[in-house]
């Protein structure tokens, strides 16, 4: 456990120190979540004991979306020397990737379970209308994007925070653009957003499941886009496209009700994807011989 660290495409939440817990990775493919205070941690290791063997799950849903469970392990940490924390152990994501792009996006015009107190809910209440939760139904967390040469682009925690509309199409746009150009060429919009395997096709594929599944109700949770930008600059089978959902410390019962604020906030991203693809540079056609 020696190789432990945090992660370097870590774009939100804290991040792991000496006076916070955070994410951690191993390097041989695995991360490390610290379980959350209270009763959330517990919470959300009973999603996972429970969804990764629902038989009410297509496993191709659980495979695609859904990050490999590998059970809980006792950490050290820099914040509690001596103290090892318990951590779930997930699939690192992103492993593997030679130019790791990530953004992640909560979703969710309401981003509290019904059980919630009070106070937790006004507290959660002003940062949904304070950022595009309410408006759009989901609000980008944050973005990093690294170009083939290793430079790095990515947002910072004042300009999340007060991001509005224009700010997400910004970003999204900026999420498949070239790291060194400002304008924003959405030159990989394409390859990542668009095609067989982008993410417009996997948010589609997704949105399917959650119009019939009415077995969990997401709040709070993430979608995480991620791709490898050296293998879409040299052309690679996919670049690595990835969706998946994450953060599932407020998951509820769905008791046979469709999750339509998650569904609501998934329908309202996939209109934004959607509206960039077509701004992506085509072939000019040929001119009179």
């Amino acid at each position: 456990m020696s190789d432990l660290h945090p992660p370097e495409h870590q774009v939100a939440g804290h991040r792991a120190s000496a006076s916070k817990l955070g994410p951690l990775i191993d390097g041989s493919g695995l991360f490390y979540k610290p379980l959350q205070a209270g009763d959330r941690g517990e919470h959300e290791v009973a999603f996972y004991e429970a969804f990764s063997a629902h038989a009410a799950v297509p496993a191709r849903i659980r495979d695609t979306f859904f990050p490999r469970f590998h059970g809980t392990r006792l950490l050290p940490t820099e914040a509690q020397p001596g103290e090892p924390h318990p951590h779930l152990v997930l699939d690192d994501l992103l492993a593997g990737f030679q130019a790791p792009c990530v953004a992640d996006i909560k979703i969710g015009a309401i981003t509290w379970p019904p059980s919630s107190p009070e106070p937790y809910i006004a507290k959660c209440l002003a940062k949904d209308r304070g950022t595009t939760s309410v408006l759009l139904g989901f609000r980008v967390s944050g973005v990093r994007v690294v170009g083939p040469e290793g430079a790095v682009w990515r947002t910072e925690r004042p300009e999340v925070k007060a991001m509005d509309t224009a700010g997400v199409r910004r970003v999204l746009r900026r999420y498949v653009s070239s790291v060194a150009d400002e304008g924003m060429d959405c030159a990989l919009a394409a390859a990542v957003y668009g095609g067989k395997g982008g993410v417009l096709s996997q948010l589609r594929e997704l949105k399917a499941w959650f119009e019939e599944q009415t077995l969990f109700h997401f709040y709070s949770a993430s979608i995480l886009l991620g791709y490898d930008a050296a293998a879409v600059a040299a052309g690679g089978d996919g670049g690595g496209v990835t969706v998946k959902l994450v953060d599932f410390a407020h998951v509820a019962e769905g008791d046979g009700v469709i999750d339509h604020n998650f569904l609501g906030g998934l329908c309202s991203l996939i209109k934004f994807v959607s509206d960039i693809v077509p701004e992506t540079p085509h072939t000019q056609p040929l001119g009179p011989s």
